[in-house]
Formats: structure tokens, sequence, C-alpha cells
């Protein structure tokens, strides 16, 4: 038998290289070194702890040194410096400085072979490295909503608020539709396998039905959604799904929260008008979002009487 370094742990060593050896998540590579180190404890010769590992006998003698100089420190591995950089904080600021310049002539907008060229001694794979640190999109379109309106700020609370803190037993509604839906047919159910077995599916092929329009509600407190579904997208069918809104929940008041669609708000809302009349008592308030400045937010109450007060305010604008 060849000579071996003797290995003796202490009961911290031991129990950390059994932890290492035990636990789930250690790297393969320092199972074995802990392993090898445990069974050089036990007295086995780095022929047997091989055998038993089913490594060599020269990767057992390796790591055994290695533990007999450095302990428990030097089974990790050193740290590696790798290939020293070849783009620095410098390159980095130049990529985005050239972001700000106008592209070449005859180019719309940077890209990254573009943005590479023009710098000369970066490649494109390093521009969109930066590019992705940062969270640039060079094609990535962006719009937002601009508000002309200076108590803008205001109005917009009072829905926000009512959206976070609504009347007592009232409903709040979100309601918009949605036109030109292809109306598909499809054949599905069961099909008989040879083997007996059955599979759920269905066909590729469909029949077409038109288009429909869907309707929808959302419940601010609680998401659920209530939908309809109509051939077209008028006046009666709005009116028709706020019916069967009102019809659902007789003994509540309630909120609806619209855009500026022209079906949703007539010169004349001779609907609100008539509810008054209906057997249940119908509280309703309506708050259109405008879609530009010449645009008005409308808020409309009636109550279980012929009366309701109006007020109008300019909303918001679209830009791109």
């Amino acid at each position: 038998m060849g000579h071996h370094t003797v290995i003796d742990l202490t009961s911290e060593e031991e129990q950390t290289l059994r932890q290492w050896a035990r636990a789930g998540t250690s790297e393969h590579r320092m199972v074995e070194r802990a392993k090898v180190i445990l069974l050089a404890h036990q007295g086995k010769s780095n022929l047997e702890i091989a055998k038993h590992l089913k490594t060599r006998p020269a990767r057992v003698s390796k790591w055994r040194q290695r533990f007999a100089k450095g302990r428990i420190d030097s089974l990790r591995d050193a740290d590696r410096k790798g290939r020293p950089a070849h783009y620095d904080q410098a390159t980095e600021k130049r990529v985005l400085t050239m972001l700000d310049e106008p592209p070449p002539e005859g180019y719309g907008k940077w890209s990254g072979g573009l943005l590479a060229e023009a710098l000369g001694d970066v490649s494109d794979d390093q521009v969109w490295r930066v590019l992705r640190k940062h969270d640039i999109g060079l094609q990535r379109r962006r719009s937002w909503c601009i508000s002309t309106d200076p108590a803008f700020g205001p109005k917009a609370a009072d829905i926000v608020g009512l959206y976070l803190n609504p009347p007592q037993n009232a409903l709040v509604l979100c309601v918009d539709e949605k036109p030109s839906i292809q109306a598909l047919e499809r054949a599905q159910g069961w099909l008989r396998l040879p083997n007996g077995k059955a599979l759920n599916g269905f066909s590729h092929g469909y029949k077409r039905h038109g288009t429909t329009t869907l309707f929808a509600a959302l419940d601010i407190a609680t998401g659920q959604v209530i939908a309809g579904h109509y051939f077209r997208r008028r006046r009666r069918e709005f009116l028709d799904f706020l019916n069967h809104i009102v019809a659902a929940y007789p003994d509540r008041e309630v909120h609806v929260v619209l855009d500026n669609l022209n079906t949703h708000k007539p010169k004349e809302d001779r609907w609100l008008k008539r509810h008054p009349e209906s057997p249940s008592a119908f509280h309703s308030d309506l708050f259109f979002l405008a879609e530009s400045s010449g645009m008005l937010v409308q808020h409309t109450r009636t109550t279980g009487s012929a009366g309701g007060e109006f007020y109008f305010a300019p909303a918001t604008t679209r830009g791109h």
C-alpha cells in the first residue's frame, strides 16, 4: 500500500463536510470532495476511496493533499479572473451618447448594426448588451395621454375615488365593447382513436358566421365580468346591454364608467329619463372619459324622480 496523507478532522469540520455531502443543493464536485475527505478520515487508502467513488486515484490524492494544507477552504475553487474585459464604462457611455445623434442619412432610426458601424471598434453584440442593460428598445413606440385641463387632477381623483371607495351598496362597472369579432364555428368533441382511447379537441376547419360585438362590464370590486354578444354596435344594442345590467341588480345603485363613443352619449338621453318610470328605484351614474381636449366628461345622475343633475368638464388629450 502506497504512502498517503493522514486526515484527522475536528468535530466542526466533520459536521460541515457531512452537510455538504447530504445537501440536495450542493454541487456534485463539492459532494465528491467532501466524501473523499470523510473516507480519508476513516483511514481509507486512495485506491479504496477511488474505487468507492468511481473516480481516479490521482484526483483523490489531489484533494487529500490540498485539505491537509488548507483545510476546509482549500476544497473550494479558487477565484478565476477570466479573460480581461475588452469593453469598459467609456464604451458604454459612447454607445448611449451616439443614440442622441441623428442616424445616418437615409435611415429613420438607429439599429444595433448602425450603431456598431458608426462607433467602429464596438461589436454588434456589445451594442445590444448595453441597450438591454438600460432597457432601451430601438423599435419600441410609446404613447401617452396629456390633459390640457388644469383641473384634470381633481377630476381624475373623483373617478379613482369611486373605484377605491364606492358608496355603500353601490355597484361600480367599467363598460366597453369590442366590435368585429369573427364568429367561427369549429367542430369539436370526442375523437375515438384506433387503439380504443378517446381524444378531446376540435378540428382545424371552421364555418364562418359573420362577426359579433362583445359588450362587457367589469365589476371593479369583485372582478366579475358581465358580457353580452350582439350582431351590431348601435345605441339600441348598448341600451339593451344596460337593461340586462339594471335587471340583474334592481336594488343597487349603479355607477358606470364609459368612453366617449357616440352610442354612449347622445345629445338627449331619453333612456335615463324613462328609467324613473320603471317599477324598481334605479340610481345611475355615467362617467364619460373624453378622448380629446374638445370632448367633455359628463356626469349624469338620475334618481327615483324625474329630476337630474349635469356637469361638464374637459378631460384628456391623446398623443403619440
